[in-house]
């Protein structure tokens, strides 16, 4: 645990010390890779690192930091967007930690509620707190929300009185009275023309200012032509406001929708960014390491990535995409994704505005990725160059290039699960990871589980230049007897990884075949490789195997339950995120689950708790 501790730490510091001094987001990540926490900064580097400092003293931060395993960014160009892809990720990904610090805060949106045939329109912090309805934002002020909602209000009139005084007013306001509301509560206007005016107050919203221009002025000169002037001056009003409120738009929305992505290579290593644009908001992006060749031109790899991601991995395909190299078969790759996706898109490199910042912004990304990649692979090269010193003698003269290790999890015997994770010297190849369920044995014993998992996989895949079992000489010696009974005994050095004096971690002792054990000092980045290595083996194992437990048992507990069907216990288990989650609920939290009447929570509640 506490080599484990030291590692993570390590990794930490090598990736802060490496964040730029620019505003953006950040995203702390859990050991499963799960997003725990969003935050924004206006220097990166500066935020991040203030969690690590030694005079934090809150308890809910502490907790977080002893939960943060990675940490992503995505630059932006100023703070103010910072904070808005902020609330849009944590809209998105709903991070736990953001509903225990952030001090109840939310941002403001702009809502149209769904009351019939006279919706509201009103604003607040949060979506849970109101009705249902299209909420817009969110916005970046308290200050901008209201004068876009006051500017409306001028513009469309839709009310923005609450339901109890609509319902009962028996006479027109003073909203009314200055030209501010048409009075729906007593019948002053009819739904028809009251929905035209939602309507016309969604498409502001939404950023469609030129469109609802358009269709003003055409109402305008129609109603002129029917010699009713005085709708004609309400529409060349709305026109005239429409028109001044443009260029202060405070919503933070451009028309349209991309996947803008950017390609860096450097020191054999590429990277690409794929930011995402939806409905004129950035929702953030994504970095990938491709595993092409770096030889290559860059526009030939970046035409190989578009096309297995868009034909292997994303069902998302945006009316554009926005990239910084043209592809040598653009017109192919174009007709290629219209075909596919049946829906026309368009591939864009030279681009102006708004659309030519965001392409910055990915290009920003795709460098600082890379650079952040770099610094992680010469520390890996490092460790390995370090272990294959150590290892010369026993290599004989090979090459150490792949390294596969297993480990065994289970409790008490319980769903068995084995795991085999793999490294190069790119780092961890998280692709090749492979998980193994282990049946047909006696409960507990790991000897006959590492046996099962060995001859399974090296039954049909070649060796590794290394291969790490996680245990002393008794699971090096299985390994020793599958390997043999394979024919395959001499293709692979063969190490087990065993905890040194009281199972201290930094004093792992590494167990040969045919030679004397080694133990490596504490501070060797041989040491430091194996164990990652290890660990790592660990948490993929265990990760998989209380998912299988749990599983197991809140299946088989709720089973029991006369009267509580398959859809019934889903619907208990999504709600609460998990048997554990359940049995700290009270009778009453139960009851209140789609589908789980006051009768079924007693019941549910009395077999939970005996």
């Amino acid at each position: 645990m506490a080599a484990a501790t030291a590692d993570r730490k390590a990794r930490l510091d090598h990736l802060i010390k490496r964040l730029p001094n620019l505003p953006g987001v950040y995203k702390m990540l859990g050991k499963n890779g799960d997003i725990i926490y969003v935050g924004k900064a206006k220097s990166l580097k500066s935020r991040v690192n203030s969690y690590f400092a030694k005079t934090i003293d809150h308890p809910k931060t502490r907790a977080l930091v002893q939960r943060i395993d990675n940490i992503e960014t995505i630059i932006t160009r100023s703070e103010t967007e910072a904070l808005l892809l902020e609330q849009n990720l944590i809209k998105l990904h709903r991070p736990p930690y953001n509903v225990l610090l952030r001090d109840d805060k939310s941002y403001l949106y702009v809502f149209i509620s769904a009351d019939k045939p006279y919706p509201r329109l009103a604003y607040g912090r949060g979506k849970g707190q109101h009705q249902k309805g299209r909420f817009f934002g969110p916005f970046p002020s308290a200050h901008a929300a209201k004068q876009t909602l006051l500017m409306m209000q001028k513009m469309f009139m839709v009310r923005q009185c609450t339901n109890t005084f609509f319902a009962q007013r028996q006479r027109p306001c003073l909203e009314y009275q200055i030209k501010r509301c048409k009075a729906p509560c007593v019948g002053l206007v009819s739904p028809e023309e009251y929905a035209d005016d939602v309507n016309n107050t969604i498409r502001f919203l939404k950023g469609e200012g030129t469109d609802l221009q358009v269709k003003l002025v055409g109402k305008m000169e129609q109603a002129a032509e029917d010699m009713n002037f005085e709708q004609a001056a309400l529409y060349r009003d709305q026109l005239s406001m429409l028109r001044e409120v443009q260029a202060k738009q405070a919503v933070y929305t451009v028309k349209g929708e991309a996947d803008i992505i950017a390609i860096a290579s450097q020191a054999g290593i590429t990277c690409v960014h794929v930011m995402n644009v939806r409905n004129g908001q950035v929702l953030g992006g994504n970095n990938y390491f491709p595993d092409v060749d770096s030889e290559n031109d860059i526009a030939d790899n970046l035409s190989e990535f578009v096309s297995s991601f868009y034909f292997q991995v994303s069902d998302d395909l945006p009316e554009e995409l926005i990239i910084n190299h043209e592809l040598p078969d653009q017109t192919a790759m174009t007709e290629a994704l219209t075909e596919t996706f049946g829906k026309k898109v368009t591939l864009k490199t030279k681009v102006r505005e708004q659309r030519s910042e965001w392409l910055t912004l990915a290009q920003m990304n795709a460098n600082n990725a890379l650079q952040t990649k770099l610094g992680d692979y010469l520390e890996v090269k490092s460790r390995f160059n370090a272990l294959n010193e150590v290892l010369k003698e026993a290599l004989q003269g090979k090459s150490l290039d792949r390294i596969e290790c297993f480990d065994i999890s289970h409790t008490m015997g319980e769903a068995t699960i084995a795991s085999c994770v793999v490294a190069d010297q790119g780092g961890l190849r998280k692709r090749d990871y492979r998980q193994y369920a282990i049946h047909g044995i006696t409960g507990g014993d790991d000897y006959a589980a590492m046996k099962q998992v060995l001859n399974r996989r090296y039954s049909k895949q070649p060796l590794p230049d290394l291969l790490l079992i996680d245990g002393g000489k008794g699971q090096l010696n299985m390994a020793k007897d599958v390997l043999s009974e394979l024919g395959i005994l001499t293709q692979t050095l063969l190490v087990g990884v065993a905890k040194g004096e009281g199972r201290k971690a930094g004093l792992e002792v590494l167990h040969f075949i045919d030679r004397e054990p080694l133990d490596l000092p504490a501070d060797s980045k041989a040491l430091h490789l194996i164990m990652h290595i290890r660990d790592e083996a660990h948490r993929f194992a265990i990760t998989a195997h209380r998912k299988k437990r749990d599983k197991r048992r809140s299946s088989s507990v709720l089973e029991a339950i006369p009267g509580l069907g398959e859809k019934r216990r889903r619907e208990l288990l999504n709600h609460f995120g998990g048997l554990q989650q359940l049995l700290g609920a009270s009778q009453d939290e139960i009851g209140q689950v789609n589908g789980i009447g006051k009768v079924m929570a007693n019941t549910i509640y009395k077999v939970l708790h005996g």
